[in-house]
């Protein structure tokens, strides 16, 4: 899919990692922090090539976002800018000064898409609108994400993930009770406006092959959140049943959720449907036909009484001895890991989930890897380390003005 504004392919064009669906697309990065870069590097994961555009002699605030940080000197960089900038080029553009502006609009002729996450206005002020990038460039698409959306009375705040997190309602539903709202261990707001955000951009794609234009993508942190209510939506819109923060257990379904076993260790399980609930009873000697747990709708009606003979059963013999036997009946079940379990798993490395980055600076690097998958490769091919604060600006800058 190579694209038809390049007239010719960046500087950094060599590719050891195997390409990807979008290999030969450009990706023009003007974000920072977390949604936007995130976005971005899911694009060079399916093998863009993405431009970072960052301020001169600062760049991304999470460069310094630690500790932990990786290296010394100059190659000192944090965990937390690592995660969201594989896979990029970097080069720096100040947007107050005309001549890197004609930089950058030069980067823009040549780009297919641009991410951006400017406080609305922000980049009209610096006279580089949405208007000023389609004029130059008309078949470029734009991924614009914001807090809280593009218009409306709340346009101007500032959308941090954690405040988004409990405006949107999902800090009202996670924690142990409703006394204790809690947000959700990852920026989960930031992740998934980026993820909607490529959503977005894809959908674009396919729409220019017909039209021959770009298009400007807009989502926001807020949005995100709410499109991902799902069932917690409808559930208050149609039924009119408010929901809270009910711990590890589910909002509908019962027996779902977390038992303490006699080694102290947390088994949860997911009776999901009937057939599991009868072959659930059994193992933790209950009588799956007893009236008040028979079906899903008594057994939410007397939870309380259920949870207590399950949470009994549970405390007769260690999380080992349940998850053999639950397991061997067909029932879901799972203990509960910490990260350092999760990166040593067997299974989660044989998905290339624990990827290799040989890093020049820094040496061998593990990272998270991509969860995308192509049914010709190998796991784990197409990670390149995050580059320096302007690691490739000359390059970059003599492309950007070069016309064939």
């Amino acid at each position: 899919m190579t694209s038809p504004n390049a007239r010719e392919s960046p500087p950094d064009s060599s590719r050891d990692d195997g390409g990807g669906p979008l290999e030969g697309l450009t990706v023009l990065d003007l974000s920072r922090v977390l949604t936007g870069p995130y976005a971005a590097m899911l694009l060079g994961d399916l093998g863009a090539r993405v431009i970072k555009v960052e301020r001169p002699g600062i760049g991304d605030e999470t460069r310094g976002w630690g500790p932990p940080f990786v290296g010394t000197g100059e190659g000192r960089t944090s965990t937390y800018f690592l995660s969201v900038n594989r896979n990029k080029e970097s080069i720096g553009l100040d947007l107050r000064d005309a001549d890197d502006r004609e930089v950058l609009l030069g980067l823009v002729r040549k780009a297919d898409i641009l991410v951006e996450n400017f406080r609305p206005g922000v980049l009209d002020r610096l006279g580089l609108g949405h208007r000023i990038f389609q004029d130059a460039n008309p078949r470029l698409i734009v991924v614009s994400i914001s807090g809280f959306g593009h218009d409306g009375p709340s346009a101007q705040r500032a959308g941090y993930d954690q405040i988004i997190q409990g405006e949107a309602g999902l800090m009202s539903m996670t924690g142990p009770d409703a006394g204790q709202p809690t947000k959700v261990g990852v920026p989960i707001a930031d992740l998934s406006a980026g993820m909607f955000g490529v959503i977005g951009a894809l959908a674009a794609l396919d729409e220019r092959h017909r039209t021959g234009r770009g298009r400007v993508v807009h989502t926001s942190l807020l949005g995100s959140l709410i499109g991902m209510h799902t069932f917690q939506g409808t559930r208050w819109l149609l039924g009119k049943d408010l929901p809270e923060a009910s711990g590890n257990s589910h909002p509908t379904v019962s027996p779902y959720g977390a038992y303490r076993c006699s080694d102290g260790e947390l088994v949860q399980i997911a009776v999901g449907n009937q057939s599991l609930w009868n072959r659930f009873a059994p193992a933790v000697g209950i009588d799956a036909d007893d009236p008040r747990f028979a079906t899903n709708e008594a057994r939410r009606e007397h939870e309380g009484e259920l949870d207590a003979l399950v949470e009994a059963a549970f405390g007769t013999r260690p999380a080992q001895e349940w998850t053999d036997e639950l397991e061997g009946v067909g029932v879901p079940t799972g203990v509960i890991r910490t990260l350092e379990d999760v990166y040593a798993d067997p299974q989660v490395i044989s998905q290339g989930l624990v990827a290799d980055l040989d890093d020049p600076r820094l040496g061998l690097l593990k990272v998270p890897g991509s969860p995308i998958r192509w049914d010709d490769e190998a796991p784990g091919q197409r990670h390149r380390p995050a580059p320096l604060l302007d690691e490739h600006g000359e390059q970059l800058r003599r492309w950007a003005t070069h016309d064939h």
